[in-house]
């Protein structure tokens, strides 16, 4: 994906005020021997490519003054509460160091699961993006993964996937961390067979009739007097 920066020649905070009142967002491009440059965007053009999911995770062709080197979206800062881009970080590629890079995931084919199909799951998404490290020209803009093959009761984890060729993620904490995990949305009803054949609570043994209560005693005619 390609965008087009300037050369800003004026730094400080009154000179990025003033830039952003004319239209332009002030931004840095730091990284490899060289030293940091200081560059401008059109806020509009800006605003609508942050729009796109490749812009935060593909490796940009950035051309200034007629020349093009490639770079990585570091950061954003917006203004608190205007739709405003108040300022934007880039990185140089090296085309032969490795780069750490958060990628989306891009499920498909839940719906066709058994466990959505016929069992009626709930299916959640408990990570929508991986962090990765590979050389730029492996970076993939997103990794997708099936979930056709889901059932109850199980999860997908990482080592259930296969990574672009080049790629291998990095993890904090869990080495084999969950991905999607599968809830059952209602419970069983209970099979009338079975339920029929289950024993009875405790009582007389099967078979035998209780015994009879013991009628009370009639009660006495008064005396004739």
């Amino acid at each position: 994906m390609k965008f087009v920066a300037f050369e800003r020649n004026k730094q400080g905070t009154g000179a990025s005020r003033r830039l952003r009142i004319t239209g332009r967002t002030p931004g840095i491009v730091y990284g490899g021997p060289a030293e940091p440059a200081l560059i401008e965007l059109d806020h509009n053009a800006l605003w609508h490519a942050l729009k796109k999911e490749a812009f935060h995770a593909t490796v940009l062709d950035m051309e200034v003054d007629g020349k093009t080197a490639q770079v990585l979206l570091r950061d954003v800062q917006y203004h608190p509460f205007r739709q405003e881009i108040t300022h934007v970080d880039f990185q140089r590629v090296d085309a032969n160091t490795k780069l750490t890079m958060k990628v989306p995931l891009h499920y498909s084919g839940e719906e066709e699961s058994q466990a959505i199909k016929f069992d009626a799951c709930l299916v959640n998404h408990v990570l929508n993006e991986l962090h990765v490290s590979c050389l730029p020209a492996d970076l993939p803009e997103f990794i997708a993964i099936d979930l056709s093959g889901l059932k109850k009761g199980a999860s997908l984890h990482l080592n259930d996937i296969t990574l672009p060729k080049g790629v291998s993620a990095i993890t904090r904490g869990k080495a084999n961390p969950v991905l999607v995990s599968v809830v059952a949305t209602r419970e069983e009803a209970p099979d009338p067979a079975a339920a029929a054949a289950a024993p009875a609570g405790k009582g007389a043994p099967a078979g035998k009739a209780a015994p009879a209560a013991k009628a009370a005693p009639a009660a006495k005619a008064p005396a004739k007097k």
